[in-house]
């Protein structure tokens, strides 16, 4: 019998379903230029230089003579109108922008840059709040459910920003200067338009962000190995994903044959209809002789893929800015604090100290099972902590070995708090759980990895929750 697109959309929920279930944390959205252009009508990259290219008067072809030119690069194209801007900025076009850009100081691609700012002003939803159509606002209804850990964008406009209100933006360089990485971020790696300088538009942006890259990519490869990641509004030859796959391979270095099994690519796709099967599956080539393969959906509407997404739970009861301040201190706790003395938290409090470190750090406390001091000792591994002890790059192979023990024994440790594992809340009020894991739990893998006896404690352990502090694995 031939399978049906409504199978189709079944599986490939169920799919996500496992995946994040299995990851035991939030997805990663990954959103580039088509996002803008689906819901706001925003241009893309070459459609913003085409419209660069008309407004500026010393650019008197058109943008097609310098997309022949130069080969299609867009990035020098960009270096040319640079230039030009600068030209008419200083001439004829000075009543156009700002005074205090025409000063030594002021830097000299500033003009073009202003005036992409300009042009990405106000993109979003019309006076009634619409997308453009039902089925359009029914998709945005449904993305703005996903408890996203973090955005990343390569997008300059802002439309993303008013639909995840309580997430911090992170703008360019910034996210080099940040100390840690919380919940609740929106990474604007290539600039944003309340940033006009932050802005990657010719050969120098690029080359400083490719200098800059092997930073961020320290900073955000975690993510990528640790979350779900899936790309929205990029083609799938598009070299934002390249950089991050290859980034990923190098990470993890596995076979080209094999699936990395959390990274999704969306990709629309009208032509599907009900007797639709499409491909699962989709190979890129991310450098000479390497080839990623990564999980394929497609689709002619996105609600359904952006409600699936959002099965791993929902964080609206936990106040992410409280959330980053939370993680915040506890970095500077690491680094100082905790070590010198045990202290302990009260969750009713916690909304108030965490704007004084001080306050905070009377709140901050690590318990135990019998003792409020040893639980964040004891249970001192994150699932991919518990990976690298074995050997591992990721989670993912822990999560294999959970499952082989439940189906060879009957006994799932993630599924109880006992001598192996513990979950944890982030919050009082909150649904999100941190797995964590022991020592114990290392040494009982590590036999049954090797084939060798063990000894299975499937004792259940009672735990004060309410006094546990939350820690951030760093």
């Amino acid at each position: 019998m031939p399978m049906h697109y409504k199978q189709y959309q079944e599986e490939v929920s169920a799919d996500i379903a496992k995946v994040l279930g299995d990851a035991e944390c939030q997805p990663i959205l990954f959103i580039g230029s088509g996002f803008s252009k689906r819901y706001a009508k925003g241009p893309s990259w070459e459609e913003l230089l085409t419209i660069l290219a008309a407004k500026c008067p010393l650019i008197d072809k058109e943008f097609a003579y310098y997309k022949q030119t130069y080969n299609g690069d867009l990035k020098t194209i960009g270096t040319v109108f640079t230039d030009l801007y600068r030209e008419w900025a200083w001439g004829k076009g000075k009543n156009g922008f700002p005074a205090d850009y025409f000063s030594a100081e002021a830097p000299a691609d500033i003009f073009i840059k202003h005036t992409i700012a300009e042009l990405l002003k106000g993109l979003g939803p019309d006076d009634k709040g619409s997308y453009g159509s039902k089925e359009l606002d029914g998709e945005v209804a449904a993305l703005m459910n996903i408890s996203a850990h973090a955005i990343i964008t390569t997008n300059y406009d802002q439309v993303i920003e008013p639909l995840f209100p309580d997430y911090e933006p992170v703008i360019g360089q910034q996210i080099m200067r940040k100390a840690y990485l919380a919940i609740g971020e929106i990474f604007k790696i290539h600039g944003c338009r309340t940033v006009p300088q932050s802005i990657v538009v010719n050969e120098a942006d690029y080359l400083r962000f490719e200098e800059d890259h092997k930073y961020l990519s320290a900073k955000l490869l975690t993510y990528f190995i640790e979350h779900p990641l899936i790309f929205i509004g990029y083609r799938a030859d598009d070299p934002n994903i390249k950089a991050i796959l290859y980034d990923v391979y190098r990470m993890v270095r596995a076979s080209t044959t094999d699936l990395v099994p959390n990274i999704y690519i969306l990709q629309w796709d009208p032509s599907i209809t009900d007797a639709s099967n499409p491909a699962r599956e989709y190979v890129i080539s991310v450098a000479p002789d390497i080839n990623i393969r990564i999980k394929s959906i497609a689709a002619n509407s996105f609600e359904w893929v952006f409600k699936a997404l959002g099965q791993a739970g929902n964080l609206e009861k936990i106040n992410t800015k409280l959330l980053r301040a939370l993680m915040a201190r506890s970095v500077e706790l690491v680094r100082s604090d905790i070590p010198k003395k045990h202290v302990e938290i009260n969750f009713e409090q916690l909304e108030h100290a965490v704007e004084s470190g001080e306050n905070f750090a009377k709140l901050f406390g690590v318990t135990s099972l019998a003792d409020p001091s040893k639980v964040n000792l004891d249970y001192k591994y994150a699932a991919t902590g518990v990976g690298l002890q074995l050997g591992y790059d990721t989670w993912h192979e822990v999560r294999k070995i959970i499952n082989q023990i439940k189906d060879k024994t009957g006994f799932d440790i993630t599924a109880t708090d006992n001598k192996y594992h513990i979950a944890l809340k982030l919050g009082h009020k909150s649904p999100q759980l941190t797995h964590r894991y022991t020592d114990a739990a290392v040494d009982l893998f590590k036999r049954f990895v090797a084939g060798e006896e063990y000894e299975l404690d499937t004792g259940i352990v009672t735990v004060d929750k309410a006094a546990v502090a939350v820690t951030t694995e760093i």
